[in-house]
């Protein structure tokens, strides 16, 4: 066998064991194993590595000893070899010094005694530490196979008694090994100065086990902490039946319950629905409370595993709700690559034989310390969960989004990269919908919905709708809006207009949320970035729409159409339509031919302006009949008609047209009163002289002339309302909003309230239905004043004409030398002209009686005027009655209008 190298590492270690303890190199084979275990250790006391901070504590501890020149030396040198570059770890050599200065006998009470550093560099089965009779050369300076040693321990003929010596108990200081507590008998050989002893007792940790037992059980002045932290071999059962368990066994069991798996001590508790250590489990409460703390990163593990688990396989959870299970999954993978470094540290200090306790060791205190950034994630991860239960889609991102509105930045944090990752599809529906009009949404996720049943021509009102549920919080109810309006815009174009127009070339299309990271960066801006992009891709598609319905088709012109035509804008035209229509509309309804009226009606088209409309227009423009009633004319059955289709006609609905029927048909009978009161007129007019011989009938013809003078000034009053202060004031308003649209909804929504104002102030609507009746009566007086005006003056005119036949007869009998009349027809002719004159009180009876019932249904509509609440139907009332003739003979109109406004504010 070859000599030992006398400078080997080994030989000079064991020959410093012997010299230090003086012994032979078989008695100091113990504490040479030892030694070189402390020097094969990877563990540095847990003091700061500060080198100025040492000296300054030698500097001190010399003064204390009132060693002043000491003091001086000492700095001096530490100058020197400060300056020095040969040592590289100059504060391991002033801590040595330190270390080897202080009194081992000395009760410690801070950590910086040999017990700090040398018990923290312990491996965990130190105890088991073979004893070698070998020469030290064969030693290696690195732990052993654990396995290799727990066999040596086994068969070991003494132990090294550090059994005895506490555990680095949850962060804190090993205690001072009880072989060497004051009062203690404390061994030390007879070999060597005094100097020699001190350093060997630093060294005499390996004394007997049943000394050390001996000396533990009758320590004294030992403080609570230290016996609370020691750590006793596990037993099978003391006389209770509790198992005492090890802080390395419950760590191992609180890294199984970390990912969920219940571990030999500590168990889920399907009853209380938490971990906890078994009932025969003998821990302190310290121990208890913090496994406690521990255990809920496994329950929480659990709860959100068991979400993902279950909404992982459900497809009707949708796009978002399957990134929001990656994201919790993302998140929990960084859980379990702690979780795998616990684990790696655990098998290591397995392998290496490393104490619980040391610095770089598991404990459950150092688990706290590094699971408490994880423990804040996973209940926020929780708290996500049990937030999102039942929701999907929008309604989903807007409950995750609700959590980062915290003022916690690492929470939010957390949140918002989730967050970025749940939005993706959403964002990803929304860009498609937005460039190219698709909507792909199988799970119904996305805020626009569409309904496959609603034909082309309701596409613009009812196929796409908005899913308010499913707007998220993060996406204003205008920006939603203007998202549905940017689609259905480009479906419009392509399904209804038949534009087939590259989206490209109506948007500027950017860059899309291609992956989550797009998704957090819109995040991060979306009141410039994400906002400009809804706005450019809007305003872009909207004004292109609008250009194709207004130059393609036309949409403003049969606008205007609808005003000249269908609201009687176009004044020669209706004029002439109704003295071509007279003759047929004052026949029975049942009598009429639509194609006779159709007929004549292209005929006023030539004869008037009308001719020099678009013939788009004039081939939209016809006739219709309304359903006939027993007694109607043709006067209540005549109808114009608008034919709309195409794009036109989602501006143009049928309600729209609807209306535009009822506001016609309401028009054509206020122009037909204008048109009879405008005959009575000429009535008067024309036969004033041909009467003008028979004075007896003065008054009536001066009755007759008063109540007709009375009904034109009501219609006129009523004209000028309807005309100019419905009519025109309401297009002008229509006009001006269609002019500074932005898109086909504000059109249509433009047009519609248009129509309900001249609905309602046309006194069509539901609100005014007693003012229409009244107006209808007063209608139907002057419908009945033409007609007894037609009696009274065919009546007239027959007179007149048999009496001027009379006098004819008797001139031309004078001529030819007869008599003129003979006595009978001179009788008869007297009888006739006296029954004629008896007649006349029964018709100025007939028009009083007219008068009376006009005036009174016109005091009926004055009174429901003056309680409107619309002002200018209280001003009309006004103007009806300029003359205060009703409201001399009616009490409640004799109030001002500013009382009338008053009153009819609380009616």
């Amino acid at each position: 066998m070859a000599a030992p190298d006398q400078k080997s590492p080994n030989v000079l270690l064991q020959n410093l064991c012997c010299r230090i303890l003086g012994k032979s190199e078989a008695d100091a084979a113990q504490q040479f194993q030892y030694a070189v275990r402390v020097i094969g250790s990877n563990f540095a006391p847990t003091v700061e590595r500060d080198e100025f901070l040492v000296a300054e504590k030698i500097k001190k501890e010399l003064i204390r000893q009132r060693r002043e020149a000491d003091v001086a030396l000492f700095s001096e040198l530490h100058r020197k070899l400060h300056s020095q570059g040969v040592l590289k770890n100059k504060w391991s050599i002033l801590y040595l010094l330190l270390s080897l200065s202080e009194d081992p006998r000395k009760q410690p009470n801070k950590i910086s005694t040999y017990a700090a550093l040398f018990a923290q560099a312990l491996p965990r089965d130190a105890h088991s530490t073979p004893y070698y009779y070998a020469r030290p050369q064969t030693l290696p300076l690195n732990y052993q196979d654990r396995s290799t040693q727990s066999a040596q321990s086994s068969g070991s003929m003494g132990s090294s008694g550090i059994s005895s010596i506490s555990m680095y108990a949850l962060n804190g200081p090993t205690p001072t090994p009880q072989s060497l507590l004051p009062g203690q008998p404390h061994q030390v050989p007879g070999v060597g100065d005094y100097r020699r002893q001190q350093l060997g007792s630093r060294l005499a940790w390996t004394l007997t086990s049943n000394q050390l037992s001996s000396q533990t059980s009758t320590a004294k002045g030992v403080p609570d902490t230290i016996s609370r932290n020691l750590t006793r071999s596990r037993r099978d059962g003391d006389a209770s039946g509790n198992m005492e368990i090890t802080e390395a066994a419950l760590v191992r069991d609180i890294l199984y319950v970390f990912q969920g798996i219940d571990g030999k001590i500590i168990k889920m508790s399907s009853t209380e629905n938490c971990y906890k250590a078994e009932g025969k489990a003998n821990l302190n409460k310290s121990l208890r409370d913090t496994t406690i703390r521990l255990s809920e990163l496994g329950w929480l593990h659990n709860k959100i595993r068991k979400y993902i688990d279950q909404r992982s396989l459900d497809r009707s959870f949708g796009l978002v709700g399957q990134s929001f299970c990656v994201a919790l999954h993302q998140e929990l993978k960084e859980y379990y690559r702690l979780l795998s470094v616990l684990h790696s540290q655990l098998q290591l200090e397995d392998d290496q034989g490393v104490n619980v306790g040391l610095e770089s060791s598991l404990t459950l205190r150092r688990l706290l310390v590094w699971t408490y950034d994880p423990k804040i994630r996973l209940k926020t991860l929780a708290a996500l969960v049990d937030h999102c239960q039942g929701r999907k889609g929008g309604e989903l991102a807007s409950a995750v989004h609700a959590y980062t509105k915290t003022g916690d930045p690492y929470m939010r944090s957390l949140v918002q990269n989730i967050l970025s990752l749940v939005s993706h599809p959403i964002l990803t529906f929304l860009y498609r919908w937005i460039y190219d009009g698709e909507l792909e949404d199988t799970y119904h996720e996305f805020f626009v919905a569409s309904d496959p049943t609603v034909k082309t021509d309701r596409l613009w009102h009812d196929k796409y709708t908005l899913r308010k549920s499913m707007i998220p919080s993060f996406i204003t109810m205008d920006q939603s809006r203007k998202v549905l309006l940017i689609g259905k815009s480009i479906n419009f174009l392509h399904q209804v207009c038949h534009d087939q127009t590259p989206t490209t070339k109506m948007i500027a299309v950017t860059k899309s949320a291609d992956s989550p990271k797009d998704a957090a960066d819109l995040f991060t801006d979306l009141e410039n970035a994400f906002q400009g992009k809804i706005d450019a891709a809007y305003f872009e598609t909207s004004k292109y729409l609008l250009d194709v319905l207004n130059k393609k088709y036309s949409l403003l012109d049969h606008m205007q159409a609808m005003r000249r035509y269908l609201l009687l804008g176009q004044g020669d035209f209706i004029r002439h339509l109704m003295d071509l229509l007279k003759p047929e509309l004052v026949r029975p309804a049942t009598t009429l031919y639509q194609h006779n009226l159709t007929g004549i009606l292209e005929t006023a088209v030539r004869a008037t302006n009308a001719q020099f409309d678009s013939p788009e227009i004039l081939k939209r423009l016809d006739v219709r009949l309304l359903e006939v009633s027993p007694g109607d004319t043709g006067w209540d059955v005549f109808s114009l008609d608008y034919h709309v289709d195409g794009p036109i006609a989602t501006v143009f609905t049928r309600e729209c047209m609807s209306h535009y029927l009822r506001v016609f048909n309401f028009l054509w009978r206020a122009k037909r009163m204008e048109y009879i009161l405008t005959d009575i007129r000429k009535g008067h007019m024309c036969n004033a002289k041909l009467l003008r011989n028979m004075p007896e009938f003065s008054g009536v013809l001066h009755q007759c002339h008063i109540l007709a003078s009375e009904m034109v000034h009501f219609i006129h009053q009523m004209q000028y309302y309807i005309t100019f202060e419905v009519l025109e004031c309401s297009w002008d308003e229509l006009w001006n909003k269609v002019q500074r649209a932005r898109d086909l909804d504000h059109i249509i929504a433009a047009h519609e309230v248009f129509l309900d104002t001249i609905i309602s102030r046309c006194l069509l609507d539901s609100d005014s239905r007693a003012l229409l009746n009244q107006l209808r009566a007063v209608f139907d007086q002057i419908i009945e004043l033409q007609n007894a005006q037609d009696a009274i003056y065919r009546a007239a005119l027959e007179e007149l004409q048999k009496r001027l036949q009379f006098g004819e007869r008797k001139k031309q009998r004078e001529i030819e030398g007869q008599w003129g009349v003979t006595a009978a027809e001179e009788e008869e002719e007297g009888k006739r002209i006296q029954a004629f004159q008896e007649s006349i009180p029964k018709m100025c009876s007939q028009l009083r009686i007219l008068t009376h019932f006009y005036q009174g249904i016109v005091q009926q509509f004055l009174v429901l005027l003056t309680t409107s609440s619309d002002e200018s139907l209280r001003f009309l009332s006004f103007r009806l009655d300029f003359n205060e003739h009703y409201k001399a003979r009616e009490p409640r109109l004799r109030v001002s209008l500013g009382t009338r406004g008053r009153r009819s504010s609380h009616v």
